[in-house]
């Protein structure tokens, strides 16, 4: 009896295995299914505290007011480079964009932003990293949208494009303007 059920346990798993992978198919097809997403605590939940240093330099308490675009990045970053572009796009439309230099000499990052552009109204430094651990970031680059009450609203993963600019940030930009 014992045997019969030990035998049984990899025949679950395959059944357990494949029905995760038709359901992945399922949400592909519908186009809800997004390879890419890591999911966030922080969404929806008011920006954590910190102060950091930079030129000016900001803190929590500075994301409120308008809604703010909040991109940690950092000098050694390719796909930080990709996204520049972008943001300087954003920057000539006006939307607020705060950039965080995480684990980053600020002679590196003074050097990145005179080659790719500057497209941060406020700068501050991350050098420890202890800020990107509180909002939960997984890897730069990654940007977030702040609203007007410091709450936070969206999330991207990886270099910042267009089409997720047009989709997801500029909607929600307006709703919270």
């Amino acid at each position: 009896m014992n045997r019969r059920i030990l035998l049984m346990v990899p025949f679950a798993g395959v059944l357990v295995a494949g029905a995760g992978f038709l359901a992945m198919l399922e949400r592909e097809q519908e186009g809800t299914f997004d390879p890419r997403a890591v999911p966030s605590q922080i969404i929806n939940k008011p920006v954590p505290p910190f102060d950091l240093p930079g030129s000016p330099g900001f803190s929590s308490t500075d994301l409120r007011g308008r809604p703010i675009v909040v991109n940690f990045f950092a000098s050694w970053c390719i796909p930080c480079v990709e996204e520049a572009p972008v943001l300087m796009a954003l920057k000539a439309q006006g939307v607020p964009i705060y950039g965080i230099a995480y684990k980053d000499k600020p002679d590196a990052t003074a050097a990145f932003l005179a080659r790719n552009g500057d497209p941060y109204e406020r700068l501050a430094r991350d050098e420890p990293g202890r800020v990107a651990i509180d909002w939960g970031v997984y890897g730069v680059p990654e940007t977030y949208l702040i609203d007007p009450q410091g709450i936070v609203r969206w999330r991207h993963v990886g270099p910042l494009t267009q089409d997720a600019v047009t989709a997801g940030l500029q909607p929600l930009l307006r709703r919270y303007a």
